[in-house]
C-alpha cells in the first residue's frame, strides 16, 4: 500500500501535473469571464435588434413546436462564446509555437553550410579553406569540383615523361 501511495505522490507532484492543474483552473476562470461577457454584454446587444425593448430580441428568439421551446437566441450566444474562446486559445498556441521556434532557427542556419573538414592524414578538424594542415603540416589534396557541363575526355591528358639515365 505504501508503494502505491509513494507512486501517486510522485505522479501528482510532477511539474507537468501541476502545470496542467494550474492551466485547467485558469481556463475555467477565463471561461466564466467569457461567458459573463457573452451573457451580459453581447446578448443584450443582440436583443436590441428586432425588438422594441432589450428583453425580447434576437437573443430571446425561440422556436416552438407544440409544447417544445427551443431557445435559438441562447444557442447563438453560446456560439459567440465558443468563437471567442477558440480565438483566444488559437492566439495562445500560436504565441507559444512562435517562442519555441525562435531558438531552432539559428541551429538550422548553422548546419546548412559546413565550415570545417577533416585532415585525411592526422584526422584533425581544420577550416574548410585550408590547403595545409596546421596540426601535421601535411599538404592537403585539392578538392575536385565537378562541373556538369565540361567533360573529362575533352581536356588533353598530360603524358608522364620517362627519366633517362645520363
Amino acid at each position: 500500500m505504501k508503494k502505491i501511495i509513494q507512486e501517486f505522490k510522485e505522479f501528482a507532484l510532477k511539474g507537468n501535473m501541476l502545470d496542467l492543474a494550474v492551466g485547467v483552473l485558469i481556463g475555467s476562470s477565463f471561461s466564466a469571464l467569457v461567458t459573463s461577457l457573452t451573457n451580459n454584454i453581447i446578448q443584450p446587444l443582440l436583443n436590441c435588434f428586432g425588438a422594441e425593448d432589450a428583453t425580447s430580441g434576437v437573443g430571446q428568439l425561440a422556436i416552438k413546436f407544440g409544447k417544445l421551446n427551443m431557445p435559438v437566441g441562447q444557442f447563438l450566444a453560446d456560439v459567440i462564446n465558443f468563437v471567442i474562446m477558440a480565438f483566444v486559445i488559437f492566439m495562445i498556441v500560436k504565441g507559444v509555437n512562435k517562442l519555441s521556434t525562435l531558438g531552432k532557427k539559428k541551429t538550422v542556419e548553422e548546419e546548412s553550410a559546413p565550415t570545417t573538414k577533416i585532415c585525411p592524414f592526422c584526422i584533425s578538424e581544420i577550416p574548410i579553406a585550408a590547403c595545409k594542415c596546421p596540426h601535421c603540416t601535411s599538404d592537403l589534396p585539392e578538392i575536385e569540383v565537378e562541373k556538369s557541363e565540361e567533360k573529362v575526355e575533352d581536356k588533353p591528358k598530360a603524358v608522364p615523361r620517362k627519366k633517362t639515365a645520363k
